[in-house]
């Protein structure tokens, strides 16, 4: 394979192109044309948002070398705030006023996602708690005070313009869509050509000698697990638009399936390497199997297990591969002869 290709698109995103090639032609002969019809590409694209964002949340933490179980009750706790302030407004707001209490609804749950990942840097970064015990119990805590303050109960019936977030299109592209293209650029720009995206990747390489190198990593931890939970808002805001409520409890399934994506998706669970390209085609390729079991009429569960043998297979084969890789390098070195003697 040409290096130049190799270095544009990068290993991990050549493979799953394959994959994502090896689906489509498994999947065609048993769906017919139902998959890739207008409605079955619309339903993938109002889907594959919500998982994506969440996933891009969770990409930033294991880049970094950590973990954060939390994304999902921040999501969450984002929504409810938007929601507490958009039920405050007076009964019969509109034009400005209805505009200015959609923005603070916004701004609202921005602050309320901040806050948690503050609390989440401050006990990683500065406390040296373990990311997973740390986002752990904020995940608890987020979740316990969400569920108490609503009495788990659905707040819902929300404006036409924070709908529009959820369920609108803009040139027939669905807003969710486009939503997530505009963050996965902006993440791709920022840990690619930015000083605090090299901070990121290098902590999550090593980390002892990022400290060494005269880099408070207690700050950049505690940036890092702020982004994390306002990119985790932008899901909550989505979920919260396309079902026209918000609940404490919304979306638990997708915790573990977004470690799932970025592993596949070629980001190194230890952290340090990845792309968000890979990240976005593992997407892609998790929502066709979904779509394709749905059309099938399969079992969620099913879903769930060919997920879990795709990822089991592509790890098997990373790992067949490497240890494959010293023997084949040395069956391309050339033979050594010996010197003839000199007279």
């Amino acid at each position: 394979m040409p290096d130049f290709l190799l270095r544009t698109v990068g290993r991990t995103n050549l493979r799953l192109l394959g994959l994502l090639a090896v689906l489509c032609l498994a999947v065609a002969p048993l769906v017919g044309d139902r998959l890739f019809a207008p409605a079955g590409l619309r339903s993938m694209a109002f889907q594959l948002p919500e998982l994506g964002l969440l996933s891009l949340a969770m990409m930033v933490t294991l880049l970094s070398g950590g973990l954060d179980l939390s994304i999902i009750a921040t999501a969450n706790l984002a929504a409810l705030a938007a929601a507490a302030v958009l039920k405050s407004a007076p009964d019969g707001a509109g034009g400005a006023l209805l505009v200015a209490y959609e923005a603070g609804a916004l701004v609202a749950g921005l602050a309320a996602a901040a806050l948690v990942g503050l609390l989440n840097g401050t006990l990683i970064g500065y406390l040296r708690v373990s990311p997973i015990l740390a986002t752990l119990g904020t995940m608890t805590l987020v979740k316990g005070l969400a569920i108490g303050l609503t009495r788990g109960s659905v707040v819902s019936d929300f404006p036409p313009a924070i709908l529009f977030i959820g369920s609108g299109s803009v040139l027939g592209v669905p807003t969710p869509l486009l939503l997530l293209g505009l963050v996965a650029l902006a993440l791709g720009i920022l840990l690619t050509r930015t000083p605090f995206g090299v901070v990121l990747t290098l902590m999550g390489s090593n980390q002892q000698a990022v400290r060494f190198s005269g880099i408070d990593t207690r700050a950049a931890l505690l940036r890092i697990y702020v982004l994390t939970s306002l990119v985790a808002a932008t899901a909550g805001f989505v979920m919260m638009a396309r079902f026209n409520s918000a609940n404490a409890a919304y979306g638990e399934s997708y915790l573990l399936v977004t470690i799932l994506a970025c592993v596949l998706g070629g980001i190194s669970p230890t952290g340090g390497f990845g792309r968000v390209g890979g990240l976005v085609l593992a997407l892609v390729v998790l929502q066709l199997i979904s779509t394709a079991c749905v059309l099938l009429d399969l079992s969620q569960f099913l879903t769930l297990a060919v997920w879990g043998g795709i990822l089991l297979s592509v790890s098997l084969i990373a790992a067949v591969r490497d240890q494959l890789r010293p023997l084949l390098a040395g069956l391309r070195a050339p033979v050594l002869r010996p010197a003839p003697p000199q007279a």
